[in-house]
């Protein structure tokens, strides 16, 4: 595996941080929070949960430092820790649902923001732009858990299948298979707008 600066700065923190040298998680922090945040926003739907979450992911980074190995990727690491939050998540939320799916549904549009890149369309089309962002993020939202993951990894935080196989503990070709039903289910949820 090539290793990057990027990556051969997240090594180089991570060593500090085994050594007792507390600063070198804000460095971490720093390069990686917001990555992190809007990956678990797009994985939960809210924005305050997945603040939450992100803040457990580096205290969790914090306290299992001496599992971490040198010679793995630190983003990978990083998001298995942050996708294994999001499933307990939706764990304990399916026990304790609190809020209707009207509500649910409102929520994640409002928060996720749109996914097409603008370039100064006309109102209209903004408007049907926005449209069309809200049924996506609609759609990837009623996945199923594992199908959504591999969506939300490969296809909005842009990770290879190879390591978004790492973070989900599986392999690149079930990745592969996920990522084709999750299209399949998609395309025919988004048949009205493609």
């Amino acid at each position: 595996m090539e290793t990057t600066e990027a990556d051969a700065r997240d090594r180089a923190d991570m060593e500090r941080l085994i050594a007792g040298h507390d600063a070198a998680l804000n460095d971490l922090m720093e390069r990686h929070a917001t990555t992190v945040f809007h990956f678990l926003c797009r994985m939960v739907g809210s924005e305050d949960d997945a603040n939450d979450l992100a803040q457990e992911t580096f205290v969790r980074v914090f306290r299992s430092c001496k599992s971490f190995r040198v010679n793995e990727k630190f983003s990978s690491w990083l998001f298995t820790i942050a996708a294994n939050l999001a499933r307990n998540h939706f764990r304990w939320r399916a026990r304790h649902p609190t809020l209707s799916l009207d509500a649910e549904n409102a929520e994640t549009e409002q928060t996720l923001g749109s996914t097409l890149p603008a370039s100064s369309p006309a109102p209209n089309d903004e408007a049907l732009a926005a449209e069309r962002a809200a049924a996506v993020r609609l759609a990837v939202s009623k996945l199923p858990e594992d199908l959504r993951e591999a969506v939300v990894l490969c296809e909005w935080e842009e990770r290879s299948v190879a390591e978004a196989a790492i973070v989900l503990e599986t392999t690149p070709k079930a990745v592969e298979s996920r990522l084709y039903r999750a299209r399949g289910i998609l395309r025919e949820r988004l048949k009205l707008w493609l």
